[in-house]
């Protein structure tokens, strides 16, 4: 029988999408400025983190300084990530800034087929194309080609690209480190460059409403991006790389609910095309579904 921790990577992974995606809601309800969001997010899981990291990694040898250094980096791009991508969040429409974020995700998913040196065969191919189809049926209702969203657009773009170095550092990390040491440098790394962009940029730093910030640092961080460590450490890049397109799934769920955004039929439709790439991706194929160097 397969072991526990790999059959759980595949749902770790949907359930770290779904606390991920109310992250953007979660910084509107903020009242701090958009990349202050981003410094408490990272400082106030940052304690905790650091304690389940020492658990984690007790009676075990420390990681060579090459990998906490490799970690460090894809840090620092995690915290311009969450930098460019609250700026973006302001600057274009949410559904823009939904798309442009989430490029990330077939970023990664080729960098999964470059990990594994071969190109898609036509079971994948045909997955990855149904996901491409479907995110853009499901945000491409309300998306919005304008030059009052440029600059937004590209401060979203910017931030998928910085997500995709931060998901490359993590997936060759995950390889050799348990998840929470992972994690933990990672979030040390962003904190203080996140702060001081949030200073440089006149935000407004110290929450009088402290709520939000704390439901942003233990969902988004805590228990999403630790769920998507996890994961990762079990799963190969390309099955990740689509996997977090369940991510506009769930936002679109949350608009719905939240703020009243009406879904229609081709939303779902696009909804339900990004399930069956997910279902299609996760086909028995040889390498495909689990991580190269699948560990701990």
């Amino acid at each position: 029988m397969q072991p526990l921790a790999p059959r759980l990577a595949f749902p770790a992974l949907i359930v770290a999408n779904l606390f991920l995606a109310a992250g953007p809601w979660m910084v509107r309800l903020t009242d701090v400025g958009p990349v202050a969001a981003g410094f408490w997010r990272l400082a106030l899981a940052l304690p905790l983190l650091a304690a389940l990291a020492v658990w984690q990694q007790k009676g075990k040898p420390l990681p060579a300084w090459s990998l906490v250094g490799a970690v460090v980096i894809g840090g620092l791009f995690f915290a311009a990530d969450l930098a460019a991508w609250h700026v973006g969040i302001l600057q274009t429409k949410l559904a823009n800034a939904t798309l442009f974020g989430n490029f990330a995700s077939f970023l990664f998913a080729i960098y999964g087929f470059i990990l594994l040196r071969r190109l898609p065969d036509r079971v994948q191919g045909g997955a990855v194309l149904l996901a491409v189809l479907g995110t853009f049926l499901l945000l491409g209702s309300s998306y919005e080609l304008s030059p009052d969203n440029l600059v937004g657009d590209l401060f979203c773009l910017l931030a998928g690209l910085f997500y995709t170095f931060y998901l490359v550092a993590v997936d060759r990390a995950r390889r050799s480190l348990a998840p929470f040491p992972t994690l933990a440098i990672a979030t040390a790394a962003g904190t203080l460059p996140i702060l001081l962009f949030a200073i440089l940029l006149g935000e407004q730093v110290m929450p009088g409403d402290w709520g939000p910030v704390i439901l942003l640092s233990i969902g988004s961080q805590l228990i999403g991006q630790s769920l998507l460590v996890f994961a990762m450490g079990h799963l190969s890049p390309v099955v990740t790389g689509l996997g977090l397109l369940t991510q506009p799934i769930a936002a679109a769920a949350i608009g719905w609910g939240v703020y009243g955004e009406r879904l229609g039929a081709v939303d779902l439709a696009g909804a339900l095309l990004i399930c069956v790439g997910l279902v299609l991706i996760r086909l028995p194929q040889r390498g495909l579904a689990t991580n190269p160097s699948e560990d701990h």
